[in-house]
C-alpha cells in the first residue's frame, strides 16, 4: 500500500518529529539527517517508504552544505572516481537487489547503522597517500552505492574514506555535501527504478523538507551551546540502540 495511504494524523506528526530531530542532529554536527531519518522511519515502514520520504529533504540540505561554489570544482575533481562509482554502486544494487523492503533490509539497515556508530566512537581515519586515495575512490563508491541501494544509508564507507583525505574541516563538510547528494539522486533514481518513488511520495517527502529545515536552524543554534563530544557520543550511542533494535529480527 503506498504510503500516502496509510498515512494518519498521528503517522504526519511522527513524521515531523523525526525530521526536526534529524534535521537538528544536521545542524549541530554536519551530517546525520538522512541516517537518523532511516534510522526512526524503518520502526513504522519499510526501509524503502523511510527512503523514499528523505530525498527531499537530504537532497535540498545536502546541496546548500556543498557550498562555497567558487570551491566545488576541485573538491568534485577529486572526488570524481568516487562519485562515479557511487552511482555505478547504487543503480546496480537496485536492479540486482531491488527495493530495500522485507525482513532483510530492516536487518541490515540495523547492522549498517551500528557498524557506523561504532567507527563514529572507536574509528580513527589515517590519511591516504594520493595513490592509495585514487585506487580507493570507486571502490569505496561502489562498496557506498551498494549499501545504499540496500538500506537508504550512504554513509557507509564514504564518510570514513572522506576524513582519511586529509581535508579541512570545512573541506570535509563540502565534500560530504557533495557525495551525500549524488548518493540521494542516485538513490532517487535507483527507488524509482524499482517503482519505489510514486508522485505521491514525492510531494510528502518536499513537505518534509520544513521541518528539517526548522531543526537544522535550532540544531545551528545550539550548536556553541552544547559540548561536541557529548552530542557525538549521544548521537552515535543512539544509533548503536536504534540499529540493534532493528536487527533484532535475526533472533526472531
Amino acid at each position: 500500500m503506498p504510503l500516502i495511504e496509510s498515512l494518519s494524523p498521528t503517522l504526519l506528526l511522527t513524521l515531523v518529529g523525526v525530521f526536526v530531530l534529524a534535521g537538528l542532529v544536521k545542524g549541530v554536527v554536519g551530517l546525520g539527517l538522512p541516517t537518523i531519518a532511516m534510522a526512526l522511519l524503518a520502526l513504522w515502514m519499510t526501509p524503502a517508504q523511510a527512503a523514499a520520504l528523505l530525498i527531499a529533504p537530504s537532497l535540498l540540505t545536502n546541496v546548500w552544505q556543498a557550498r562555497p561554489w567558487q570551491r566545488l570544482p576541485a573538491l568534485l575533481k577529486r572526488l570524481a572516481g568516487m562519485q562515479l562509482g557511487v552511482c555505478i554502486g547504487t543503480l546496480s544494487g537496485a536492479l540486482l537487489l531491488g527495493a530495500p523492503t522485507g525482513d532483510w533490509a530492516q536487518i541490515l539497515l540495523g547492522l549498517v547503522l551500528i557498524a557506523y556508530a561504532l567507527w563514529g566512537l572507536f574509528g580513527k581515519a589515517k590519511q591516504l597517500s594520493p595513490t592509495r586515495e585514487r585506487q580507493l575512490g570507486g571502490v569505496v563508491g561502489v562498496l557506498t552505492g551498494l549499501v545504499t541501494a540496500a538500506t537508504g544509508v550512504f554513509v557507509v564507507p564514504a564518510v570514513p574514506y572522506l576524513q582519511a583525505l586529509g581535508l579541512s574541516r570545512d573541506e570535509l563538510i563540502q565534500a560530504m555535501g557533495i557525495s551525500f547528494s549524488v548518493s540521494t539522486l542516485t538513490l532517487a533514481a535507483g527507488l524509482w527504478l524499482n517503482q519505489s518513488y510514486a508522485s505521491s511520495e514525492a510531494g510528502l517527502s518536499l513537505l518534509m523538507l520544513i521541518p528539517a529545515l526548522l531543526g537544522m536552524q535550532l540544531g545551528q543554534y545550539l550548536r556553541n551551546r552544547l559540548s561536541p563530544t557529548l552530542f557525538r557520543r549521544c548521537f552515535f550511542g543512539s544509533l548503536i540502540l536504534l540499529g540493534l533494535y532493528l536487527a533484532s529480527e535475526l533472533l526472531a
